[in-house]
């Protein structure tokens, strides 16, 4: 059995981008392209409609190309308990109001217990301070949390990737 993942917004955004100059970005892009290329077969990948939401938002090019990557990803069902678990974080984090979807993308991966959540925000998601409250909240509510990492923390050993 795979490992489950969340795929977060972020992700289908650097595969799909055209290169940019900013040597940040650029090297978010190469890493995102070569994690998708090499690693996510290896897991059972799922996304929201939060996900979908925010892929069809932009340019109507860049977010096709967003939405044509995501089509085959098995799209999780919006619930109350998702919604009221994404509420919980946003009081319980301190998220800001601006975060209100990066706590829909928690309570999505926690609250369908997938292994990992894979995401380019360091801000409010891949972030040490909220990961460690996360994990005390869900600790708390007998929740388990799934690892949130970049797709440069989940790229496996040089000897996985040569199996």
């Amino acid at each position: 059995m795979k490992p489950t993942l969340y795929l977060e917004t972020t992700i289908p955004s650097y595969y799909t981008a055209r290169p940019v100059r900013d040597v940040v970005a650029l090297a978010h892009q190469e890493i995102t392209r070569t994690w998708w290329n090499n690693r996510l077969p290896l897991f059972d990948v799922y996304i929201s409609p939060v996900v979908l939401e925010e892929a069809r938002q932009g340019a109507p090019e860049p977010a096709q190309r967003r939405l044509e990557v995501l089509a085959t990803f098995p799209v999780l069902e919006a619930t109350l308990a998702i919604e009221n678990l994404a509420v919980l974080y946003m009081t319980q984090l301190a998220l800001p109001g601006k975060a209100l979807r990066d706590a829909a993308h928690l309570a999505f991966a926690c609250g369908y217990e997938l292994d990992y959540l894979l995401t380019w925000n360091c801000a409010h998601i891949a972030n040490a301070e909220i990961r460690r409250r996360l994990m005390t909240l869900n600790a708390a509510e007998g929740r388990q949390t799934p690892i949130i990492c970049t797709p440069e923390e989940l790229m496996g050993t040089e000897e996985a990737n040569h199996v």
